[in-house]
């Protein structure tokens, strides 16, 4: 990668060579660390990818608390020789040589970013108005329902799906001069323009 906005595709033949599928890797600049971050990535991935065919995995790291138990080793009697089974009664005082100890275990999983199904590509009927009510709850982060929902197609010289929602109520912000408005998505072959 040159500075300037160009790139260069080209095979690799450093790395281990992969079956199936596209490796693609980035390098960040010192002062660009934050596209790091967790949390950064999913902003990304939710923000213009969200509606995407492919799947997007993150690998993500979450520390647990885990209860581990641990003996408490007890002196015993000498132990005869040979090869006779023991029989031992458990007594409640042994139980309780056992304590539980918390410890912290970092669990790492793969995560799926976008879950979310395109709703606008389906077929209004089959479209269930739960749906509706989850996909507007993720799509605005709003807590409430919508008032009023248009899903419809456009046939023609332009061809085209939209879903148009009616908050129940009018952003507290409306009318502040310097807001930017972006109550209007765009997506073009699922991705956000």
């Amino acid at each position: 990668l040159q500075i300037g906005g160009t790139f260069t595709i080209q095979p690799d033949t450093d790395s281990p060579r992969l079956g199936r599928g596209t490796r693609i890797v980035l390098y960040l600049k010192d002062d660009q660390l934050e596209f790091l971050e967790e949390r950064k990535i999913k902003d990304l991935v939710k923000k213009h990818s969200q509606f995407i065919q492919y799947p997007i995995y993150l690998l993500t790291s979450k520390e647990k608390e885990v209860e581990v138990e641990e003996e408490k080793e007890t002196p015993k009697g000498d132990e005869e020789e040979g090869d006779k089974p023991k029989i031992e009664e458990v007594d409640e005082d042994e139980e309780k040589d056992k304590t539980k100890k918390k410890e912290k275990r970092v669990e790492t999983s793969w995560e799926q970013l976008n879950k979310e199904k395109p709703l606008w590509l389906r077929d209004p009927k089959d479209v269930k108005k739960e749906e509706y009510s989850a996909f507007y709850k993720a799509l605005t982060n709003d807590w409430e329902e919508h008032l009023a929902v248009k899903h419809f197609a456009v046939e023609g010289q332009l061809d085209f799906r939209a879903l148009l929602f009616v908050p129940k109520r009018a952003p507290f912000d409306m009318f502040e001069p310097r807001k930017k408005n972006n109550n209007l998505k765009l997506y073009v072959r699922r991705v956000f323009i």
